[in-house]
């Protein structure tokens, strides 16, 4: 009797079940790094971010240890090496090959903890449930860790490159107002991990698994935003000088000031409650220098409203702070907000004496180390609460919930992109503040010397957007509101939630092995 051939369905889900041959997993991790890339600013893909970190996953399943590392490692630098590469304008391939390549071995770990979850996950919850909830939930997990913990350390962390800030203009967006930055990640991962999951194991006919991980994706996309209330508003110049006057760029002490200055002229006479000028507009210290102090008195006099402008200051200890001026015409700086997190290895350079030999001829362009600042990142200005940010601050979870809690209505985030010169990151920067507009529940204000610089209303909404590398000025309305978001009312314990169940549930699959070999072995 002649035997008919099993059915290609079972085939084909034995093949997508079992692990894949280890270079066919490097290859699948790399092109996992390069979709992930893309689904950022500035090509903003995103839905590509679900397809790239489900590929990912998928080269780690069956891995052991040591190949996982190799995996993640690859399909760490194919992300980071594109994401970052913004950073060889003026500093060359050294210090993106460093940060990435760190960034590549953390993100190694966190994929062999991962592969761990995959082999040992399954014998703690078994069945349709955990195949397509409970291991999706622990990978995720392990995934929120890793971003965690790299974006605080070592030297306060890099945050680039979480999941959530690729979705700034994707339909998930309204749900980091509900679970923060590192939520968002994991419903991405976990949504990833479940689709997944419907593949390896359903195919052809959709059945009940395929109907469950789509549902879940479609109410994930559906949830609605947080709802703001405001109260007031204030009226806003932001102006964008168009000055190449980057820590690295050759510029003269003055250009910038000058470049600003003109930008603002056009705009005199303006209705307008303050004026922002970017982070180093004033490239002269006001504080000690009388003709800087002057222009900024001549500009405050002429829009009859308080400017904030950044710059460098020194106090009588000789430490030198990236600073934010809040003056008024005759009064001079009436506040100021000193960067509480320099960027290590741009503004400073931490254990000195230990890095400096290792390169000096790289390490010569960060002459002088920014001391980490103390003073409040709230302004008041006149009765309007303001959350102040410079720069790389507006990635750091802890300062927007300090600016928050100090009750800021909106947020002004003043930076300098001259740096980076045509590439990715400023619009990478940009979609950051628009996320934090919408998990705030506050308007940003991003102003920026080349630019782009944008406001945006407590929802997210683009009230207003200069391109890059164009001098002129954003004068426009931006609402205030004192609305305490899901996000800001937890705090990081959504983040400290969804990382320990991801520990939890990998910890418990670790002990659950020599149970299950003894029972077998029995």
């Amino acid at each position: 009797m002649l035997l008919s051939p099993p059915p290609r369905r079972a085939s084909a889900r034995a093949w997508l079940g079992r692990p894949l041959p280890l270079a066919a997993a490097v290859l699948l991790a790399a092109i996992s790094g390069f979709t992930n890339a893309a689904a950022f600013p500035g090509l903003g893909w995103w839905p590509l971010i679900f397809v790239g970190t489900a590929l990912m996953l998928w080269s780690l399943v069956g891995r052991r240890v040591w190949p996982s590392l190799l995996v993640g490692f690859v399909g760490g630098f194919a992300f980071f090496g594109n994401h970052i590469l913004w950073l060889t304008v003026y500093l060359g391939p050294v210090p993106w090959l460093a940060l990435a390549g760190l960034e590549s071995i953390f993100f190694a770990i966190g994929c062999a903890l991962m592969a761990l979850a995959w082999r040992f996950v399954p014998l703690v919850w078994p069945g349709v449930t955990g195949r397509l909830i409970g291991l999706p939930a622990v990978l995720s997990g392990l995934w929120v860790l890793r971003e965690a913990i790299t974006s605080v350390w070592p030297y306060g962390g890099f945050s680039w490159g979480r999941l959530a800030f690729s979705q700034s203009d994707s339909t998930f967006a309204p749900l980091i107002a509900w679970l923060g930055v590192s939520g968002l990640s994991f419903v991405i991962a976990f949504l990833s991990a479940a689709l997944l999951q419907a593949v390896r194991t359903v195919q052809v006919r959709v059945t009940t698994r395929g109907i469950v991980a789509t549902a879940a994706f479609l109410v994930a996309a559906a949830i609605p935003a947080w709802p703001v209330s405001t109260a007031g508003s204030v009226r806003v110049a932001a102006v964008q000088g168009n000055s190449n006057s980057g820590l690295f760029a050759q510029a003269q002490p003055g250009d910038s000031l000058d470049e600003h200055l003109q930008a603002t002229v056009p705009i005199f006479g303006k209705k307008v409650d303050v004026v922002v000028w970017p982070e180093n507009a004033s490239d002269i210290d006001p504080l000690e220098n009388i003709q800087a102090a002057q222009t900024l008195d001549y500009v405050s006099k002429q829009m009859h409203a308080p400017l904030v402008t950044g710059t460098i200051t020194q106090n009588n200890r000789g430490q030198t702070f990236n600073s934010l001026l809040l003056w008024e015409n005759g009064k001079g700086a009436v506040a100021q907000y000193d960067k509480i997190h320099p960027v290590p290895f741009a503004e400073y350079l931490p254990d000195r004496s230990f890095w400096y030999p290792l390169a000096p001829g790289l390490f010569d362009l960060v002459p002088r180390d920014f001391s980490f600042g103390k003073r409040s990142n709230v302004f008041d200005i006149n009765g309007a609460m303001a959350g102040v940010a410079i720069c790389f601050d507006i990635v750091d979870d802890s300062l927007i919930h300090q600016m928050v809690d100090g009750g800021a209505q909106f947020i002004i985030a003043p930076t300098n992109n001259a740096d980076f010169g045509h590439t990715d990151e400023s619009e990478q920067q940009l979609a950051i503040a628009r996320l934090r507009a919408i998990e705030t529940g506050r308007s940003v204000v991003n102003d920026s010397t080349v630019g782009v610089s944008a406001m945006f209303g407590p929802d997210g909404q683009v009230i207003a957007k200069l391109p890059t590398f164009t001098r002129g000025a954003l004068v426009d309305t931006v609402p205030l509101s004192t609305t305490v978001t899901p996000a800001m009312f937890a705090g990081r314990q959504i983040e400290w939630l969804v990382s320990g169940f991801g520990l939890a549930g990998l910890a418990l699959g670790l002990l659950m092995r020599p149970r299950r070999r003894k029972a077998r072995d029995g």
